[in-house]
């Protein structure tokens, strides 16, 4: 490939990803997956250093700072990264590089490496004054000294009264703390967090202090940004005063001179993982003298005096006891694997996805099996593989048995892995088929719940997905039943269904769950053809030549239409008042407003629907798509814009209010 394209890939790669991690708490890969990502743009921009940019990940820090938990802060010294490595090879090259340049007789710390986020307090006189996040590391954080003020480590008054003195620490949530916090999202109906250090990142930045305070956060310090009034020699030298003065600061640290000492360090913490009582994902190595350390110089993104070692995947051994088989809207028939509980990450774990037969047999999955569990991104846990000396000899690899386990008719496997139950009117399917309806991606009933959804069905009063919108005619029945509750609720649940009913075209077809079929493509068809009758007669050839649809949709959307089954449900939507049809959109002529400009809608608009502003930029000669990427020409925001706001300011991606947009087209 191109080093120019594959630079610019990895770039928006590294971009989402960072976003998914620093910004929404939400990482999808792993710290190693990120890292070999980061490795080779490294690699490609020093072979090329024409194709540096000043945003490449490679140049700064990943974070932005969001406005969610109070003002922006500037920050007064930089709250930089660390590199990471990976191998003991590298530990012994930072280490040589360092005693080159500072002399043989410096020390070195090695730390625990806690699994956190980064957090700043600055104390004038020796009284809190100001706590801020690290944000984007160079120039500004948010506000969160109200939150700082509830966690039980950050000492409000130093016990000495110091001119002026700011420190850098992390935040995090100790195991105990999280199962309790997660007990009780599930008692309230909540969704769980995913681990520890997302569970802290959100509880920092909440608006409402009392719910940090409940939910016991920790704090530890691990440098003096700056001091005034004080001077400090060695790094070990700062942390003894600092516990003086009555500071947490971080609990276990190795003083070291020789490489030996300072792997045997790395070793020992290593041997920590699982019986501290809070996760850690490395061992920090730095600098113990403070002086010498300007000698090394910082990079754009990482300070140079100290490096983080990263140890491998947390990885447990446990006993495959059962594989669960459950049937998706599409009627997939997906394995996950039940084993004996194990934690990793900060949570305990006891099921897996097994994807389809092929992954089963290529691992060598039997029941019995010893699996190998490993958590991606640390949110979810996959199976890696098999211990071979505890396979059961007597046991075949397991088979996804050609059944049905819902409905008992017989499966396929088709051209793919998966193997697929094809009664469509398999109860399996119809429960999430109507989940996937009645959600907010689809056509978006507020307050029509996964329960309501199974109840429905399991009374009879659902058989497919029109029927939501004659459920009106059974209100008596419901409330008598309290299916829903009572009146009140019944009749705000209808009153929503009733609604919905207005809804765009575009929503009505998304919620189908047509194969190869999401929003974007849904738009674009109902933009050509106006009208389901208009769509429902044409041909595959017809809808490939749309933008966006390719031949898979086409074909998957063809034969939706010419089965009986669907062909009724279609009948039923339009007999109940279902809105299916709309302006066509035709293609505009000449230069316009937004001729050849990518623009992305997010959180909702004032005083116009999303469907309406798309219609406003395609018309005038714009794109619209569903994600932000460089190709972006700016972002159209509403209130809650999200993630989709973080990385439009992360990338540079220009962001316009509705009114600002209608200007711009007036003009």
């Amino acid at each position: 490939m191109d080093p120019s394209k594959r630079a610019e890939e990895l770039r928006s790669l590294l971009n989402h990803h960072s976003d998914l991690y620093y910004n929404q708490d939400a990482p999808t890969i792993s710290d190693q997956e990120y890292d070999a990502l980061m490795g080779e743009l490294k690699s490609l921009e020093k072979d090329h250093p024409e194709l540096i940019t000043p945003d490449s990940p490679t140049q700064r820090v990943g974070g932005t700072a969001k406005r969610t938990a109070g003002v922006l802060v500037a920050h007064r010294v930089p709250m930089l990264s660390m590199q990471d490595l990976f191998t003991r090879e590298e530990v012994d090259h930072f280490i040589d590089d360092c005693q080159e340049k500072l002399g043989e007789e410096i020390s070195f710390l090695v730390e625990t490496k806690i699994d956190g986020l980064s957090m700043a307090l600055r104390y004038e006189n020796g009284k809190l004054v100001t706590a801020i996040t690290r944000g984007d590391g160079r120039n500004f954080g948010e506000d969160v000294t109200a939150n700082a003020r509830v966690i039980d480590d950050v000492a409000e008054m130093l016990a000495e009264p110091i001119e002026y003195l700011e420190l850098r620490g992390e935040v995090y949530m100790t195991n105990a703390a999280f199962d309790e916090v997660n007990a009780k999202q599930e008692l309230l109906g909540k969704k769980p967090f995913a681990n520890p250090r997302n569970c802290a990142a959100g509880t920092l930045r909440q608006l409402d202090a009392s719910v940090t305070k409940e939910r016991q956060l920790s704090f530890f310090v691990f440098n003096v940004q700056d001091i005034r009034g004080k001077e400090f020699t060695t790094h070990q030298e700062s942390y003894e005063f600092l516990e003086q003065w009555g500071v947490t600061v971080i609990a276990h640290r190795f003083v070291c001179r020789s490489k030996e000492e300072i792997w045997k360090a790395v070793e020992a913490i290593g041997e920590m993982r699982g019986a501290l009582p809070y996760e850690i994902d490395g061992a920090v190595i730095k600098v113990n003298e403070l002086k010498p350390r300007a000698q090394l110089k910082d990079t754009a993104k990482n300070a140079g005096y100290q490096v983080a070692y990263k140890y491998p995947p947390e990885r447990k051994a446990t006993q495959l006891r059962q594989v669960e088989l459950s049937v998706g809207r599409t009627g997939k028939i997906t394995p996950t694997a039940l084993f004996d509980p194990v934690r990793l990450c900060g949570t305990t774990v006891s099921r897996c996805t097994l994807h389809n037969q092929d992954f089963i047999a290529n691992l060598d999955i039997r029941l019995g099996s010893t699996l190998l569990i490993e958590k991606s991104g640390e949110v979810i846990p996959k199976c890696v593989g098999v211990v071979p000396e505890k396979q059961p000899s007597d046991t075949p690899v397991f088979q996804i048995p050609m059944v049905c386990p819902v409905c008992g008719e017989p499966a396929v496997r088709e051209d793919t892995a998966d193997i697929k139950c094809v009664n469509l009117n398999c109860p399996a399917q119809l429960e999430r088929l109507i989940g996937h309806f009645v959600g907010r991606g689809a056509m978006d009933i507020k307050g029509f719940g996964v329960v309501y959804v199974h109840d429905l069905i399991e009374k009879g009063y659902l058989t497919d997905v029109a029927d939501i919108f004659t459920l009106y005619h059974h209100r008596d029945e419901l409330i008598e039943q309290g299916i829903i509750g009572k009146e009140k609720n019944t009749d705000k649940l209808l009153g929503a269904i009733e609604k919905a009913k207005s809804n765009s075209p575009d929503r009505l077809l998304t919620g189908l769950g047509i194969s190869n079929v999401g929003k974007s493509a849904a738009q674009a068809l109902m933009n050509h053809f106006g009208t389901f009758e208009a769509l429902s007669a044409a041909s595959e050839e017809d809808m490939v030549e749309i933008n966006d649809i390719g031949p898979i949709s086409a074909h998957c959307v063809f034969t939706y239409f010419r089965q009986a089954h669907n062909q009724k449900v279609l009948q039923k939507l339009k007999e109940a008042g279902a809105n299916m049809a709309q302006e066509i959109v035709t293609p505009p002529e000449g230069d316009l407003p937004l001729t050849g400009q990518t623009v992305v809608i997010s959180g909702t608009l004032p005083e116009m629907s999303r469907e309406e502003a798309t219609q406003l930029i395609q018309r005038s000669g714009g794109k619209v798509t569903g994600s932000v990427s460089k190709k972006t020409t700016f972002l159209l925001a509403g209130e809650n814009a999200g993630s989709k706001l973080a990385k439009a300011e992360s990338l540079g991606i220009p962001v316009l209010t509705l009114e600002e947009l209608q200007e711009k087209l007036s003009d």
